[in-house]
């Protein structure tokens, strides 16, 4: 699940590892696709065949995650319009949505005017 992607993804920051592997999951690599975009992680690649799937991320050390906060959980789900979606931390953060297009960024999805699962914020 995303969650545990994005915990191991700070600890590897946090522990100035350059390289992280993972088991593979399409929401999994939506989420790491995002965070390569906006420069957190500078390669993502999906290695291996099925069964035995992995995804291995390169971390951007300069621009490590100073912090996140989960808002939907999975014992709690939050749903949202795109006119709920605000500004992270000033402008500073983002949030990351699951829309029926598929997972994206808050600011994406206002403009695409589609609302969904609020999944986390990310600064």
């Amino acid at each position: 699940m995303y969650i545990n992607l994005l915990i191991k993804i700070k600890n590897a920051m946090t522990a100035k590892k350059t390289v992280l592997k993972t088991r593979y999951s399409k929401m999994d690599y939506a989420v790491a696709e995002i965070l390569k975009a906006r420069g957190f992680l500078t390669h993502v690649e999906i290695k291996g065949r099925a069964p035995k799937k992995i995804i291995e991320i390169a971390l951007n050390l300069e621009h490590p995650i100073q912090g996140l906060r989960f808002l939907s959980k999975p014992s709690r789900k939050l749903y949202g319009g795109y006119d709920d979606f605000k500004k992270v931390k000033g402008g500073y953060g983002f949030l990351v949505v699951s829309t029926p297009k598929g997972v994206m960024p808050g600011d994406a999805a206002k403009k695409e005017r589609v609302g969904g699962q609020l999944l986390f914020e990310i600064w």
